[in-house]
């Protein structure tokens, strides 16, 4: 008869201590998310229903901050500056996918292009804005290199200062650091797509759209997926470059420049509390209608491919039954 063990025997035994570490692997890293996330999100909640600074008297004034976020034209002016990082979020996917599908075969150099590429993606977002800062500065490094392509400085705009062009100069500034990361994740899933599937193709005579189009692209729709999440969620909430570069001047304050001024310079911690609540729903509702955009677009393209594939099987069957007939 096997003895029965004491609770401290069990403890100190083999499985008890299988239990001990999985407990601890489990507890600690959802305390951490607790303490750091869950319980300053929950404080941050709280403050958006009162009328407060950092220091000093709280005053309940329910719902009137969320009112002040829609009633505020510097708030949905900073959200209409989103668009500008949305569309370089398109022009940044665009580039990552080309390039990702290039790198992925065997190409001369491969190897340290990407690595060039990827490279501004490990530098610090606060050292990017300075040095793009100084890149855009008039009379810099920019103007300087198109002095040498043989434009006038007078006739150059000033990159930081006009209304017109300078929004874009700092979605340049974010295309450059982040599509170097969108190029690694496609490449990674590009080169998991089975190889066979390329060879089987070209013997059926399909040309490098066709291969990208029909079997690159089907293949890794889930990464697809989210980098535009990651993408549009990222331009809502841009921050370093506008921040860094321009401190938010000249029209480039963007939402979260906005509330950083309203939380720290203003000392209206309640309202920039509500905007962030505010700004937290608007990327839950992007994120939700990209998914349902992606699920119903790939849902089509696999309807389509097996009406294609249900044609193709009864042409064959009506061919197979003639030929059987005349036989």
């Amino acid at each position: 008869m096997k003895k029965r063990r004491t609770p401290g025997e069990w403890a100190r035994s083999r499985d008890g201590q299988k239990v001990f570490v999985m407990i601890a692997f489990m507890v600690i890293p959802l305390l951490l998310l607790f303490v750091f996330t869950y319980l300053p999100f929950g404080e941050m909640f709280g403050y958006s229903f009162y009328n407060m600074k950092y220091t000093g008297v709280r005053k309940f004034v329910g719902l009137k901050n969320y009112v002040k976020v829609f009633q505020r034209d510097d708030c949905f002016k900073a959200l209409k500056l989103s668009l500008y990082y949305m569309v370089g979020s398109v022009v940044q996917l665009a580039l990552a996918l080309y390039l990702a599908t290039v790198l992925s075969f065997r190409v001369k150099g491969g190897g340290l292009f990407k690595g060039l590429m990827f490279f501004p993606f490990l530098i610090n977002g606060i050292a990017v804005g300075f040095i793009f800062k100084f890149f855009f500065t008039r009379g810099f490094v920019f103007d300087t290199v198109l002095q040498w392509c043989g434009f006038q400085l007078d006739n150059l705009p000033y990159w930081l200062r006009d209304q017109k062009i300078n929004n874009w100069s700092l979605v340049g500034t974010s295309v450059w650091r982040y599509f170097g990361q969108n190029m690694v994740l496609f490449i990674g899933a590009i080169m998991s797509v089975d190889r066979e599937l390329y060879e089987a193709a070209k013997l059926d005579g399909a040309n490098d759209g066709q291969l990208f189009k029909y079997i690159i692209l089907p293949s890794i729709k889930t990464i697809i997926t989210l980098n535009v999440i990651l993408s549009i969620t990222g331009s809502l909430s841009a921050f370093e470059p506008p921040y860094v570069i321009t401190d938010g001047a000249n029209g480039t304050g963007t939402y979260f420049v906005i509330m950083h001024e309203i939380a720290h310079t203003q000392q209206k911690v309640g309202l920039a509390s509500a905007m962030a609540i505010v700004l937290l729903i608007i990327i839950m509702l992007a994120t939700l209608l990209q998914k349902l955009f992606f699920k119903y677009i790939f849902r089509s393209a696999e309807d389509e491919d097996l009406n294609a594939t249900a044609k193709r099987d009864k042409k064959l069957a009506r061919l197979a039954a003639r030929q059987g007939a005349r036989a």
